[in-house]
């Protein structure tokens, strides 16, 4: 049902979007080769299955880019997750003159980690084409500025399944620079493993998602600050307030919170739209502080405004807890690791401009910087592509973690610290 709908949806508001072979998947699922949301019309897509099955992520986004550059008339461009898609173009840009010079001698190129069997699948599958080589060659060769529609010119929209939240930030970034001029359309909204919504609205900036209530069990708590909140159910919610998700969707899983916040933006026909807000998991507390990724992002992109011809690429965050003793004998605080483009430095009065928004935006965390019991806030840049490689060592295509749980992926993002 959820597929149905979701192709009506996307072919009265892109007529040539269902044309055969017209769309090219972009996303890595190792050992399932199934689109993102499982629907079942694989003769939509230009792109082979057994591209995204290896066991390498970022030799399976390379693959499927090869594939999607073959096929000059595409209509969509669809992505698991935005990142992926953002990952993808990175690599069109640093690795196009080898793969114009596959698509001209229809040969691949070695792949590392890719299996003989499935390298033997797909070399089955390419042919030499010269011409569409030359035309690689030439539109990179002009930059990357729009780039997407300069060479698929039929493209209608992107779509992809994750484009909310803090995932917002590689849609707006795609938006500026390699996909100008394309509408970004996000079908589904999952949580828990289970499909919950659907956007019918495709052509708005912002998606938002019509609740279905035959397809899974959802509760809902209010986010209240001074109460105790008790689950309500769907014909219990009000427009505009915000609410904890819990789910039962499958045997086995009874009243799971989801560790999601939505976002109740109005009603359709009586039924909910909501929208997603932030991730429970991806809050920033090292003295109870709290502060939610959406609203820490805010502060972010505020500060941004303040360094002239910076442009963020991508960020995490860290608590000091999880530095251990090279946190050194400071107060507990925050560690941030940022890409810029436009920007090779930060002066330390612009380091210090976010510490001073996140206090501007968050009186509990101006008391306590101004108390001392919580250390100023510690910024580093990290060179091009270490969240490309951070994403490749998430081993699995989920959502970019905003605060960063795990040592190794710590230790990864700081073998990257350039300033």
């Amino acid at each position: 049902q959820g597929s149905l709908l979701y192709l009506d949806v996307l072919g009265a508001a892109f007529p040539r979007a269902l044309v055969h072979r017209g769309t090219a998947l972009l996303h890595w699922s190792p050992g399932c080769p199934r689109a993102p949301a499982g629907w079942p019309l694989p003769t939509l897509y230009c792109t082979p299955a057994a591209a995204g099955t290896v066991p390498s992520r970022a030799a399976a986004l390379r693959l499927q880019l090869l594939f999607a550059l073959r096929q000059r008339a595409l209509h969509v461009l669809e992505a698991g997750l935005a990142s992926e898609l953002q990952d993808t173009l990175v690599a069109l840009r640093t690795e196009w003159p080898q793969l114009a010079q596959e698509l001209a001698l229809g040969r691949l190129s070695p792949q590392p980690g890719l299996p003989e069997e499935v390298r033997g699948q797909l070399q089955a599958l390419l042919t030499p084409d010269a011409a569409r080589a030359a035309e690689l060659r030439a539109e990179c060769t002009r930059g990357f500025e729009g780039i997407v529609l300069r060479l698929w010119p039929q493209l209608e929209v992107v779509v992809v399944r994750t484009a909310h939240g803090t995932e917002r930030l590689y849609c707006d970034s795609l938006c500026q620079a390699d996909c100008q001029g394309l509408p970004f359309y996000c079908p589904f909204y999952q949580a828990a493993g289970a499909l919950l919504g659907i956007n019918l609205w495709p052509v708005e900036p912002v998606p938002r998602f019509l609740l279905c209530p035959d397809w899974a069990f959802c509760e809902f708590l209010p986010c209240l600050a001074n109460a105790e909140p008790r689950t309500v159910l769907l014909d219990e919610l009000w427009e505009g307030r915000k609410y904890g998700l819990v789910v039962t969707a499958q045997p086995g899983e009874y009243r799971c919170r989801a560790g999601e916040v939505l976002k109740v933006t109005g009603f359709h026909k009586q039924c909910p739209m909501v929208e997603p807000v932030r991730r429970e998991s991806q809050t920033l507390s090292v003295r109870g502080e709290s502060i939610p990724e959406e609203q820490f992002c805010q502060s972010l992109c505020r500060t941004l405004r303040m360094w002239p011809g910076a442009r963020l690429i991508d960020y995490v965050c860290v608590e000091s807890s999880l530095l251990g003793d090279s946190s050194g004998p400071c107060a507990p605080h925050y560690e941030v690791f940022m890409e810029l483009q436009g920007l090779r430095d930060l002066s330390e009065g612009q380091r210090y401009k976010l510490d001073q928004c996140l206090q501007e935006d968050f009186p509990i965390y101006k008391s306590f910087r101004f108390k001392g019991s919580i250390g100023p806030l510690r910024l580093h840049l990290v060179r091009p592509g270490s969240f490309t490689r951070l994403r490749e060592a998430l081993g699995s295509p989920v959502p970019m973690p905003r605060v960063l749980r795990e040592e190794q992926l710590l230790r990864l993002i700081q073998g990257s610290v350039i300033s």
